[in-house]
């Protein structure tokens, strides 16, 4: 009977301590479409994006005018699914700034621009052929140094 006690005693604790809600993980800059409303051309300059955005999330190695920030959000699928996690939002804001450091251009990506890269199943053939007699030879003796080596008797 005490032993029935204790199982239900760790069942209610367990059940107690699970949560129902989804855990997320975000990354980068959060909110990031509704910061994007705010950002006017030509009058927001560089202050002002560290004031209602923040520091870039990265900065092109070209130009050093265009900065992009990063918003994702990661939830788990379901207890049934065992931690895989699903892309619940994904947007990326470039943004282009003049020589003046006055905004000149805003474009946002979210999870919809997202490409799916397909790969094609096809293998290309060779163009030649080793079919020679010193190719048998050669292959011949690739095959015995390869085997593995057999105990002498």
């Amino acid at each position: 009977m005490f032993v029935i006690k204790i199982l239900y005693f760790l069942l209610f604790i367990i059940t107690v301590n699970c949560s129902g809600n989804k855990v997320s993980n975000y990354h980068g800059v959060k909110l990031l479409d509704a910061k994007f409303n705010e950002l006017k051309l030509n009058v927001t300059n560089k202050n002002d994006l560290y004031k209602i955005i923040g520091p870039p999330s990265f900065k092109s190695e070209f130009n050093e005018n265009k900065w992009f920030y990063v918003e994702r959000l990661k939830t788990n699928q379901s207890l049934f699914k065992f931690g895989q996690q699903k892309i619940k939002k994904n947007n990326v804001l470039i943004v282009e700034i003049s020589n003046e450091g006055l905004l000149i251009n805003k474009k946002i990506l979210n999870l919809n621009n997202m490409n799916d890269v397909k790969y094609l199943k096809k293998e290309t053939s060779k163009e030649f052929q080793n079919k020679n007699v010193l190719y048998d030879v050669f292959s011949s003796l690739r095959e015995k140094i390869n085997a593995p080596i057999r105990a002498k008797k």
